[in-house]
């Protein structure tokens, strides 16, 4: 299913081709200058040199020989050059037909699907999610979903930060608590309690705890690193607590990510690949590209002439121990024997460019990855008003868990001083405020490109006004009512005709899904599908202002507006899913 573009530039290109000029020159996109014409192509300016006449001439040739093979496009020349384009309505009606007609509302599918893994989220064990953890699990699931709807296998994997340190820290203060417990009995054999000894309270306590207490005595923190090396050499009892730890904090971050609507494939952490270590090391020093320096085994990889020179990969510590790195890289083996994927995504945020770009060289130079087969997806940060990241009012990090609860308070309110959803039941209508919380809070983060920081202003995502999550579910559910008004009517949907100048601009918007998949997908970047959700919404509000629906007494305009509204609704609802959004029934 071709876009009008699309058709358009097939069209203007054989029309170069047949005046001796390259077909790659009837490039047609959206104007620049609406006011003039909805299309346009500028390529008779680059053919000029090669024609050697001037471009207006050019211009001519190209439009006498185009307005043949397409009497229903009237073609203007603009300036010095510039061709201007306006299809008719019948050009309009045929594409927004075909749109209506298509379960996918013209979204292609990939024609050579790929395996994609993407790796998003990451949280630690026994730490509850703050604020930074947000912006991967919205970019992260949008992705997925982005990929997945286009065809490609996709694999997500939370990648659970279960493994270091942080491991020994919990260990020695649950020791120093409850030392009675069989886990830290060298004599006992087992089996160990199924029922965990810790809560996700008491982890959430006995980290930042442990933490302090080593930070301020080197005895206590040598305790830790002790345990730490005893837990990955595989004691028994520490890797029972281990497990207790990791489906204690799974409990708890799936509350978390399902209140965001956020899900995962897998739930793998460092610690699954621990005993692929061993090998990579093994890999590295086979093929001649890990050497030894300072007492630790380090690969090079930077690159000849760079301007910054990247640090070397510490594959072992001088102390002997595995690093964050090599558990990457290890993490890398796993997914290529298990699922042998073609892309790996990485989301996470800008600070961890440098360590993934060591990773990635380091793997493509073991082989155990292909050029280009893996990417850091970056983000920056979820700033406060005062620009720097946001915390919370004591100046702490902010929960995840407290920023859902709080965008759900304030869109409750917001919804009652709308005197939206006064008809609903209590139960129907916390959903319907739920609903709108995640959109503020997701919309708000995936509008911007992920690279950009910005600030968190929640009485502004929760607006039912301007470019915000709520504003699309509002028009969504308006055009619901629409549809179940209708229906009650008895009024059906029939051919599109397109014939007002608000028709076809909302036909323009419909006919731009691709593209906006398209740009999203290859740039990695979800703000392309908020700014076609919205530009769709905005071109149905000013139809739905110019052209009545229900009220129009001519039958065949009638279901024609009718099928434009549900059209739009179809593809306004795949889109918002495309992002982790829903919308509800009424509001």
């Amino acid at each position: 299913m071709a876009s009008i573009p699309e058709q358009l530039s097939g069209s203007l290109g054989a029309a170069f081709e047949a005046v001796g000029l390259p077909r790659e020159l009837g490039l047609v996109a959206e104007s620049d200058r609406p006011d003039l014409a909805p299309y346009q192509c500028n390529g008779a300016m680059a053919a000029a040199k090669i024609a050697k006449k001037a471009p207006r001439a050019v211009a001519e040739q190209v439009a006498a020989e185009f307005q043949a093979r397409e009497p229903d496009v009237a073609i203007e020349i603009a300036g010095p050059g510039f061709l201007n384009l306006t299809p008719s309505a019948t050009v309009y009606a045929q594409r927004a037909n075909a749109i209506a007609a298509d379960p996918r509302t013209g979204a292609a599918r990939v024609e050579m699907p790929r395996t994609v893994m993407i790796d998003f989220g990451g949280p630690n064990v026994a730490k509850p999610m703050h604020v930074g953890h947000l912006r991967s699990s919205v970019i992260g699931d949008s992705l997925q979903r982005l990929f997945r709807f286009r065809g490609d296998r996709v694999i997500s994997d939370i990648h659970l930060g279960d493994w270091g340190y942080q491991m020994g820290l919990l260990v020695t203060e649950l020791e120093d608590e409850q030392p009675g417990l069989a886990y830290f009995d060298e004599s006992f054999t087992g089996p160990y309690p199924d029922a965990p000894p810790v809560t996700i309270d008491d982890l959430s306590r006995l980290y930042p705890q442990a933490a302090a207490k080593a930070k301020e005595d080197e005895e206590r923190a040598a305790r830790a690193r002790k345990a730490t090396a005893e837990l990955q050499a595989g004691r028994p009892g520490y890797r029972a607590l281990l497990q207790h730890f990791i489906n204690v904090s799974i409990a708890a971050l799936k509350a978390d990510f399902d209140a965001l609507g956020v899900h995962f494939d897998l739930w793998k952490g460092e610690s699954d690949v621990n005993d692929l270590v061993p090998e990579v090391v093994e890999l590295f020093k086979e093929k001649g590209i890990a050497e030894e320096s300072e007492g630790a085994l380090i690969v090079r990889v930077a690159e000849e002439g760079e301007k910054k020179e990247l640090a070397p990969l510490i594959l072992v510590s001088r102390q002997g121990s595995a690093l964050y790195a090599t558990t990457d890289l290890a993490t890398i083996l796993d997914r290529r024997r298990t699922y042998d994927p073609d892309l790996i995504l990485y989301v996470v945020d800008l600070g961890q460019s440098d360590h993934f770009e060591q990773v990635f060289r380091a793997a493509v130079k073991a082989g155990l990855a292909q050029e280009g087969g893996l990417e850091h997806i970056k983000f920056g940060t979820v700033n406060g008003p005062d620009g720097k990241r946001l915390r919370t009012r004591a100046g702490g990090t902010f929960r995840l868990a407290d920023l859902i609860g709080e965008a759900y308070g304030r869109a409750k309110a917001r919804l009652d001083e709308a005197g939206l959803g006064a008809e609903l039941s209590e139960a129907e209508h916390d959903r319907v405020a739920r609903l709108v919380a995640n959109a503020a809070i997701k919309f708000a983060d995936l509008q911007n490109f992920r690279t950009t920081n910005y600030i968190f202003e929640l009485d502004r995502f929760v607006s039912f006004e301007g470019k915000t999550g709520p504003y699309l579910l509002y028009q969504a559910v308006r055009v619901k009512s629409i549809m179940r008004k209708a229906a009650d009517q008895g009024l059906e949907p029939g051919p599109i005709l397109a014939g007002t100048p608000e028709e076809q601009a909302l036909i323009r918007r419909l006919d731009g899904f691709e593209a906006a998949l398209a740009r999203a997908c290859d740039l990695r970047a979800p703000n392309h599908l908020c700014d076609h959700a919205f530009s769709l919404a905005q071109a149905f509000s000013a139809f739905y202002a110019a052209c009545p629906i229900l009220p129009e007494e001519n039958e065949a305009v009638r279901a024609s507006r009718l099928a434009l509204a549900e059209t739009v609704l179809k593809q306004l609802e795949l889109n918002l899913a495309l992002i982790g959004l829903e919308a509800p029934e009424k509001m």
